[in-house]
């Protein structure tokens, strides 16, 4: 009895040094994570001490109504709405477009007239596109239903009908074509409208011609994130790498593969970014 009392102070005394050695430690881990947080250049200032000093009611963030029915955004530059095609001209020569335009207010690919783009040229835009593969199926692997709609005239979101019709993955529907495969394949059933959402920031180039910012491309296919934020890392040939042309704005261009593709497209408008 008497050795346990001599002991018990000493294991107290233990425990109080161990506890004053745990508490500097978290004093010093608390310390190090106030040092690594990273603050905004924005907000490198004195601590606001009022809420009203984080509130702010300028500019006024323009109202727009949204796109309901099958209708475009109030803000939208509508390029086909099924009436016409007088936003479009032929690629090769600027002729009048000779696509079809249909009684349901669609237009198909009349084949070999060639690729068709806008009139009017465009940077960073969201861009709303619906599109079909016909039916009945005709073809397989890339003769099936393909077509693509290319971002400033040069880089091609890829357009194909791969409904039990497997390809190679960088060249599948909504792939960045020969680069980027999709993260999902979320077609609809052959014959049925597709929607592809899509946000693109165009690149950017410096005055000697080098390239300072990648394009870059976010897709929805049918309300599926399919493309990421995706790097674009140049134009999208068949054969080769790809390639960085110094360029501005450019058209929205939709292609004729040539192959008696058939497919439609309806309601095209762009929101200028």
């Amino acid at each position: 009895m008497r050795k346990l009392f001599v002991l018990l102070p000493l294991v107290l005394l233990f425990q109080i040094s161990c506890n004053e050695k745990v508490k500097e430690e978290v004093n010093e881990t608390i310390a190090e994570v106030k040092e690594a947080v990273i603050v905004h250049e924005e907000y490198a200032k004195s601590e606001p001490t009022t809420p009203e000093e984080t509130e702010f009611y300028e500019p006024k963030v323009p109202v727009v109504s949204p796109a309901v029915g099958g209708k475009a955004p109030s803000d939208a530059i509508v390029l086909f709405d099924g009436s016409s095609l007088d936003a479009w001209v032929h690629t090769e020569d600027s002729s009048a477009a000779k696509w079809h335009l249909n009684k349901d207010g669609s237009m198909t690919v009349a084949d070999k007239t060639g690729n068709i783009r806008t009139k009017e040229d465009f940077g960073d835009i969201q861009l709303h596109i619906e599109w079909r593969s016909p039916l009945p199926v005709q073809l397989d692997n890339q003769n099936r239903a393909n077509s693509g709609v290319f971002l400033n005239g040069i880089y091609e979101i890829q357009v194909l009908d791969n409904n039990d019709n497997d390809t190679y993955v960088n060249g599948q529907v909504g792939s960045i074509y020969k680069q980027g495969p999709p993260l999902a394949m979320a077609s609809v059933p052959t014959g049925e409208w597709n929607v592809y959402d899509i946000i693109y920031h165009a690149p950017e180039f410096n005055d000697d011609g080098g390239k300072t910012k990648s394009a870059t491309v976010t897709v929805l296919h049918n309300g599926v994130l399919i493309q990421d934020h995706t790097e674009i890392k140049g134009n999208t040939p068949y054969v080769g790498w790809p390639k960085n042309t110094v360029h501005g704005k450019g058209p929205l261009m939709l292609q004729d593969h040539g192959d008696d593709s058939r497919v439609s497209y309806r309601n095209i408008w762009v929101r200028e970014l």
